[in-house]
């Protein structure tokens, strides 16, 4: 997945920070993303759902809000207005670009600006909130016994997630003042709610409040015990899939048509968490799957093994040719199955010249049909050691391996 580090005006004219992570085959859509309070473009869940969306061929813009993160400016001097103005001029920089969003994606109080922003980007297609307040005021419940300083002095230093931030009272008042149901209730866009029952800094019933807000279509789903920063990599894993398995529904992610003799392309195996053996495997757009290893071995069992994926082409491929042949013939099978297990076994016991241990694939072969004959069923078993991948398991393949260049591998 390329990223490139973009710089562009923000809603003063200060220069904001940002990433475009973009797609390694056809551009197909643009998502701008906006994070949390005080967060940055950087946060887990946002590397995660851009990494997740670039999969299926669709860019996504992530950039720091004024004053935070790279980004110019001082953050005291910010209101939600300007995040909303900002969220614009992120907006007009991809149009700019010739990839104008058809995706908005908002995180906690970046999810409300985006919610109000979203009549000013006319190009959007579908609208995504996580964590979101119904009410932006409800921001000003972090600020604690800082809300009196505020409005007596006009500014004060604020400690959000461990760092100290100088909020001023134009921001209070700005955020308390700004109110979404009209701009949710005549969204002209398909809307997706998440949001964790147990969020503790946004809570639960602002979810409830934008969905009721909102018209259909319109979709909700809880990210169960997540925290509001989405934080965990199983809980961003998550929210990204539900993201992509929804937005196809709302925007158009056909390729273009493949040349003549085009292989199939780029099989993209990354992993998803460092610490364990989740793996994210994406064939173009519409095709993802995840690997991983047992829980004995170490894994989480959220895929299936390296070995699984293996077996699972056998079985696939011998399925996909038996029923090519009986329909070509015009037999009357009526279904067909193949189970498959791998294990390795010593080369004598397979038949080879070798001391060494050697794969062992034990196919099981279904064919239902009362009609079919006996002939019938020994010709399809004979026509299942001809289906590819068969054939490419049995003889010797050549595996060519090369380092990309430094250059693509850029940091997430």
């Amino acid at each position: 997945m390329p990223s490139e580090r973009i710089t562009f005006p923000g809603h003063n004219g200060q220069t904001l920070a940002a990433r475009l992570d973009r797609p390694d085959g056809p551009h197909l859509a643009t998502a701008l993303f906006a994070h949390c309070f005080t967060c940055s473009k950087d946060i887990p869940a946002a590397r995660r759902i851009a990494s997740r969306l670039a999969t299926m061929g669709i860019a996504v813009l992530r950039f720091d809000f004024t004053g935070l993160g790279h980004s110019d400016g001082e953050f005291g001097n910010t209101t939600f207005t300007s995040n909303v103005q900002d969220i614009i001029a992120a907006a007009s920089y991809l149009k700019s670009r010739d990839l104008a969003p058809d995706l908005m994606i908002g995180h906690s109080l970046g999810g409300a600006a985006i919610l109000r922003a979203a009549s000013d980007v006319p190009t959007t297609k579908a609208v995504v909130t996580l964590g979101a307040p119904f009410d932006p005021g409800h921001v000003t419940h972090n600020f604690g016994d800082s809300l009196q300083d505020i409005n007596d002095n006009g500014q004060a230093e604020v400690c959000l997630g461990g760092r100290k931030f100088t909020v001023s009272k134009s921001f209070v008042d700005d955020v308390c003042a700004s109110t979404l149901a009209p701009y949710i209730s005549e969204l002209d866009a398909a809307l997706l709610v998440l949001h964790a029952p147990l969020d503790d800094i946004v809570g639960i019933e602002n979810a409830s409040q934008i969905f009721i807000a909102a018209k259909h279509p319109k979709s909700f789903v809880t990210l169960d015990n997540a925290d509001h920063l989405i934080s965990r990599a199983q809980d961003a894993e998550y929210a990204a899939e539900v993201i992509a398995a929804w937005v196809v529904r709302y925007l158009d992610l056909s390729p273009p048509a493949p040349q003549p003799g085009t292989p199939e392309g780029i099989v993209r195996v990354s992993e998803v968490d460092p610490a364990g053996f989740l793996q994210d495997i994406n064939s173009g757009p519409f095709h993802h799957a995840l690997a991983d290893e047992p829980m004995v071995y170490g894994g989480t069992n959220k895929g299936m093994s390296p070995y699984g994926f293996l077996s699972a082409g056998l079985g696939a491929c011998t399925s996909m040719t038996i029923r090519m042949y009986a329909r070509r013939k015009g037999w009357p099978l009526a279904h067909v199955w193949v189970d498959v297990c791998h294990d390795k076994v010593h080369a004598q016991d397979a038949n080879t010249r070798t001391g060494e241990k050697v794969d062992n694939f034990k196919r099981v072969i279904h064919l239902c049909g009362d009609a079919l004959t006996d002939d019938q069923r020994q010709k399809l078993l004979e026509i299942a050691d001809k289906c590819p991948v068969h054939r490419t398991l049995e003889r010797t393949s050549h595996i060519r391996t090369e380092l990309a260049d430094m250059a693509d591998n850029r940091s997430q």
